[in-house]
């Protein structure tokens, strides 16, 4: 399927590996060029050039933390004008509620909620200047579902969420939609580190503690990079101008709902 938006330009915030990775790979394959952020700038130029290569796209780069204000105002420079923004960032630790202190959670609202919101408003009136314009946060499952050990998670990125209901339907009829794209468990370093965490917890190794995750998965399995990416790209596309404030969840079933 054409994605209609060759030559349309993107910000894709985490983009050196991982989901992020995969979204910026999926717009490059539809002809989109890219800004893309991550804080380790070895990996994110290796990410880069392997995109330039295979897709023929222009990509630019910005190693920066974008949770933080020196990081933020940096991709914002680097991202003026674009058409498409991907907000994307590495979820808190897991841990008991008994745990957390007021720091951890604004660390947590810094990074999953407020640096987000951040790029919206830097980046989004452009877009309804030139009446067209594409945001997906990628949030969690966890914002249907909340996850007990990832509670620091479930409050920022519900918080998120609220913020993107209200605002999504203030800015569609400019053209531009605003979305959420809600991972489950997917093969990237995060699920890797949490079956790590859960194997240390059960004195089990790690590749029990992920059989058995994934036992619980209707599916049967995590889902890749690729998959997630995919479904990105159409959210961004020129066929998805209708979808506004949605909560699109990538799951393999996990989420047991109706609605």
């Amino acid at each position: 399927m054409d994605l209609g938006i060759r030559g349309k330009r993107a910000l894709v915030c985490a983009s050196s590996k991982g989901l992020g990775l995969g979204c910026a790979e999926a717009l490059a394959e539809a002809g989109v060029d890219l800004v893309m952020n991550a804080r380790g700038a070895e990996a994110l130029e290796a990410a880069a050039e392997d995109l330039r290569r295979r897709f023929g796209v222009s990509v630019q780069t910005v190693a920066a933390d974008v949770t933080t204000p020196e990081g933020q105002a940096a991709v914002i420079a680097a991202a003026e004008g674009v058409d498409i923004l991907v907000n994307n960032a590495g979820g808190p630790p897991p841990g008991m509620w008994s745990d957390w202190e007021r720091d951890d959670f604004i660390a947590a609202l810094d990074a999953n909620m407020l640096t987000p919101i951040a790029l919206i408003k830097a980046l989004v009136p452009p877009m309804i200047e030139r009446g067209w314009g594409r945001v997906v946060n990628i949030t969690s499952q966890s914002v249907k579902a909340p996850i007990a050990v990832l509670g620091l998670s479930n409050s920022a990125r519900a918080g998120l969420t609220g913020y993107v209901a209200g605002t999504a339907r203030q800015v569609a009829q400019y053209g531009v939609t605003i979305n959420n794209l809600l991972p489950g468990s997917h093969d990237t370093d995060r699920i890797a580190a949490l079956d790590a965490g859960t194997a240390k917890a059960a004195g089990i190794s790690p590749e029990e503690a992920r059989a058995a995750r994934q036992a619980g998965i209707p599916a049967g399995r995590d889902g890749t990079r690729q998959e997630f990416g995919a479904t990105c790209a159409f959210m961004c596309s020129q066929h998805a101008g209708f979808m506004v404030g949605q909560n699109i969840l990538l799951d393999g079933g996990n989420v047991n709902a109706t609605l």
